[in-house]
């Protein structure tokens, strides 16, 4: 019998949680529950643009969210960042790795323990101004000392997901991050960069498949 999870799903800059209907209506059939958050300032968030002055402040409905969630081995979330969210689920990895079975990555950036998430912003100006939001990056609070670790961030397991006909995430730059070291690499074809939209059932089937073989 398939078990039922409970998936955590991140949306990319400029994004919020509507994004995911398609997903979540999917996942939610086959009896799994889900939960679809929006970022400080993002979808419905009450907070306006100009509160959200740094990267904690955007992370805040995500800290909170794990906080409220009980500290039990069977309880533990599948939690899923797609594109800039790929630096949010890793701060989320960081904190709460007890809490989380596996992280999947949906052409997201995924950074390495070894040095500061903010870097891999740094390496690729042009991405970074598609990326762009009214109210920033967050680059400096991304690049000020070593915010992850191998002992928390480094103990969750890590499936990427490669969109093939990205043109935000390009495909040189979903390689790169694909050599940090996921568990695992899934590909979706002809997906571009809203996969949540474009082949929702396809992502749906992976994301079950991953809950399965991680739980």
């Amino acid at each position: 019998m398939e078990r039922k999870q409970h998936f955590v799903l991140i949306h990319g800059s400029c994004h919020g949680a509507w994004c995911w209907y398609k997903v979540v209506n999917l996942l939610k059939t086959a009896g799994h529950q889900v939960t679809a958050l929006d970022l400080g300032a993002s979808g419905v968030d009450p907070k306006r643009l100009e509160e959200v002055t740094s990267f904690s402040d955007y992370l805040q409905p995500l800290m909170d969210f794990f906080a409220s969630l009980p500290d039990e081995q069977d309880r533990k979330v599948i939690l899923v960042g797609h594109s800039y969210a790929g630096l949010c689920i890793s701060l989320a990895m960081e904190r709460f790795p007890k809490k989380i079975s596996v992280a999947v990555f949906i052409a997201a950036y995924m950074p390495h323990h070894n040095s500061p998430p903010g870097t891999l912003i740094q390496e690729d100006l042009e991405l970074g101004k598609m990326l762009v939001r009214p109210s920033g990056l967050f680059v400096e609070d991304l690049v000020s000392g070593n915010l992850l670790t191998e002992e928390k961030f480094g103990s969750v397991d890590r499936v990427f997901i490669k969109l093939e006909g990205d043109k935000v995430m390009m495909e040189e730059f979903q390689q790169l991050m694909i050599q940090n070291s996921p568990k695992d690499v899934k590909v979706i074809s002809e997906a571009g960069h809203m996969v949540m939209l474009s082949k929702p059932r396809e992502l749906y089937r992976l994301l079950q498949d991953i809950g399965d073989n991680f739980s």
